[in-house]
């Protein structure tokens, strides 16, 4: 039992073993936490899942350690000077997230999410950990509440409909919005499966009308709802909250 002992304490003097160690533990938490980020972002069905932000985590962890492993062996080299280029170098992949529909462009908050998780992950990387966990706790918090409270006090809403025949239909639904005195700025076409989980999904849908609109009270949100769901061909109405 000595003997282990003495080894082990002798392999942990070594610098790089020690290192080996810690970058396990690194990684390791920057995965879990890209992971926690990632899946909130899969869940909200966005370009960017669970799968990206952990291997952006991981990837940024991965640079800090292989910088502190350089200074280990070569000495004298400046240990943040990988890790800048993750920051800056990251914009490509957020590039990738961003799309513009109609008027509207889409996926910003994704492609800020994976610059925040590269971020999270030089920090758990370079053994910052309570500043990866603080961060990782702020984020989720933003992710998932501050866009309830936007939603609830915003004249902006994101209106799935269900519909049989979306073309036919949508010339009447952007005659409703306009006639119940909302802005309609966007309407996209979609398939009940990429519509994600806001309407009930009657038999008789096989396209959703996706509608983003200024309106201005919850009354006219509601002559909106009704004035929808008596039209011919619409089978279902659903606000995203």
């Amino acid at each position: 039992m000595e003997a282990i002992k003495k080894f082990l304490l002798a392999c942990w003097a070594d610098d790089q073993v020690r290192l080996a160690v810690y970058a396990l533990g690194r990684m390791g938490l920057a995965a879990v936490l890209g992971g926690f980020i990632g899946y909130e972002r899969q869940h909200s069905h966005r370009p960017a899942g669970l799968r990206t932000h952990v291997l952006v985590a991981v990837g940024a962890a991965l640079v800090m350690c292989t910088s502190e492993y350089v200074v280990l062996r070569m000495g004298g080299t400046d240990v943040t000077r990988m890790g800048a280029q993750v920051v800056s170098g990251i914009g490509f992949l957020g590039a990738g997230t961003i799309l513009r529909k109609g008027f509207t462009v889409e996926g910003l908050t994704t492609a800020a999410s994976l610059w925040a998780v590269s971020c999270i992950g030089l920090a758990a990387g370079i053994g910052f950990w309570a500043g990866a966990l603080i961060a990782t706790v702020v984020l989720y918090f933003v992710l998932n509440y501050v866009k309830k409270v936007r939603n609830k006090y915003s004249s902006i809403r994101t209106i799935d409909i269900g519909v049989n025949d979306a073309y036919h239909v949508s010339e009447r639904v952007a005659e409703i919005f306009h006639t119940c005195g909302a802005d309609l700025r966007s309407l996209e076409i979609l398939f009940p499966d990429d519509s994600g989980p806001f309407l009930t999904m009657s038999k008789d849908v096989n396209k959703v009308l996706r509608a983003r609109a200024y309106i201005r009270s919850e009354g006219d949100l509601a002559l909106i709802k009704e004035s929808l769901l008596g039209l011919e061909g619409v089978f279902d109405f659903n606000v995203e909250s």
